[in-house]
């Protein structure tokens, strides 16, 4: 996997006001994204594929990792990096033998064992939380706390990314609990200034990341 912990930042219209998807895209890219995730549970696919178009346009030019949530058939015909699935989407096994060994394929993961279950079948990273409070994910299972993480990150080589209820004044901790990374949505795109937004958490990642690697 080309890249290996950093900011996550997941997409999300109902946050971005009236700013296009290509400007609050290239505004997190300028921040200092290393991966973006369209994530529109709601989209028809058509509106999906067009814009996934223009953000794999987008973040090829910016060597930017480009995701597609839950839809593999909009991924592969996007030319996306990755799809990401969750536990009760199409088996990780079946999806692996759909896009092939390159493609990104994300998983998230509740326990230990969804974690080395997801490894052994493939997986490039998990996704785990929501580690905090959010009402950005109406579904969102209860917040699993800092020691999911540090339990998930025994349990697995792979990166991790922390998610839900992360903020500037809280990413540092996700990752002294193991995480290599922090995916976000309405912290960055629902921000005034997207770009600053980004910029403070990897800021953070990166001060943190160091930290760990003193100790």
């Amino acid at each position: 996997m080309p890249h290996r912990g950093g900011l996550y930042v997941i997409t999300g219209q109902e946050f971005s006001g009236k700013r296009s998807y290509a400007e609050v895209v290239q505004a997190c890219i300028t921040g200092g994204a290393g991966l973006i995730q369209l994530r529109e549970k709601h989209w028809p696919t058509a509106k999906l594929v067009e814009t996934g178009r223009e953000l794999r346009r987008l973040t090829r030019e910016a060597g930017v990792l480009f995701i597609v949530n839950d839809r593999v058939d909009v991924a592969m015909a996007v030319e996306a990096d990755g799809v990401h699935i969750g536990q009760q989407d199409m088996p990780l096994e079946i999806v692996r033998k759909m896009v092939g060994p390159d493609m990104v394929v994300g998983v998230s993961a509740g326990t230990p064992a969804e974690a080395r279950a997801a490894e052994r079948s493939g997986a490039s990273y998990i996704g785990v939380g929501p580690i905090f409070p959010t009402a950005t994910k109406k579904d969102a299972r209860p917040p699993r706390g800092l020691q999911l993480l540090g339990e998930i990150r025994r349990a697995t080589s792979l990166p991790i990314y922390a998610i839900g209820g992360i903020k500037v004044h809280n990413v540092a901790s996700v990752i002294k609990a193991g995480a290599d990374g922090a995916a976000v949505i309405s912290a960055v795109v629902g921000a005034d200034d997207i770009t600053e937004a980004a910029r403070a958490f990897v800021k953070e990642i990166r001060e943190a990341r160091n930290k760990e690697e003193w100790i």
